[in-house]
């Protein structure tokens, strides 16, 4: 495994290692000790699966408050996506900044996301699969979501007409989330 820092602070792109053959390959797709060294690994709590079955999709921006706050470990192991990540912590010098990582079966990459950060993507094959690792539990409640298309954090997306959850069509903008909430408080950001 490959760990190479991201623009944005905490954030981690990481290249798997296939060894493989006429039969195929294997890997690791995690390994504690090489996530330690790296100062990664976390307590995971949940991995969860979402499968989407068209290009041009859009998931997100979703991110938790504190306490529920997750950092999160996504792949994609079906097809390719845009992934996408909105930095919202509290005193961080790349607040509202974003940026992105195509994660596909072909190329094997991850991407480890902190908390305090918006995560979305965009299916850029007819079929796709994501798999993300999350260090906290879901809570409804604390939920939160930011446009996907909204023009003060001006994201680059494949697709100018997406196909949108009735919910992520109405999420609010960045203007919106700084007036009511300021920024993600995030302990283990170390400008926090």
């Amino acid at each position: 495994m490959q760990f190479t820092q991201r623009k944005l602070s905490g954030v981690w792109e990481i290249q798997l290692a296939p060894i493989q053959d006429e039969r195929g390959f294997f890997m690791r797709a995690y390994d504690t000790g090489l996530f330690e060294q790296a100062g990664l690994h976390r307590q995971w709590m949940q991995e969860n699966h979402s499968r989407s079955e068209r290009a041009g999709i859009i998931r997100g921006l979703h991110f938790q408050f504190p306490p529920f706050a997750e950092t999160k470990l996504v792949r994609c192991i079906r097809g390719a996506v845009l992934d996408v990540f909105v930095d919202l912590r509290l005193g961080s010098p790349t607040f509202g900044q974003w940026d992105s990582i195509e994660l596909s079966e072909t190329n094997k990459k991850l991407i480890f996301i902190p908390r305090g950060f918006a995560h979305g993507f965009c299916t850029l094959t007819e079929e796709s699969e994501v798999l993300y690792k999350v260090d906290n539990v879901y809570n409804r409640e604390h939920e939160g979501g930011l446009l996907w298309s909204d023009p003060e954090i001006g994201i680059d997306w494949p697709v100018q007409t997406p196909v949108l959850s009735e919910k992520d069509g109405r999420n609010m903008t960045f203007r919106e989330f700084v007036q009511k909430y300021s920024g993600i408080r995030a302990p283990d950001f170390p400008g926090f």
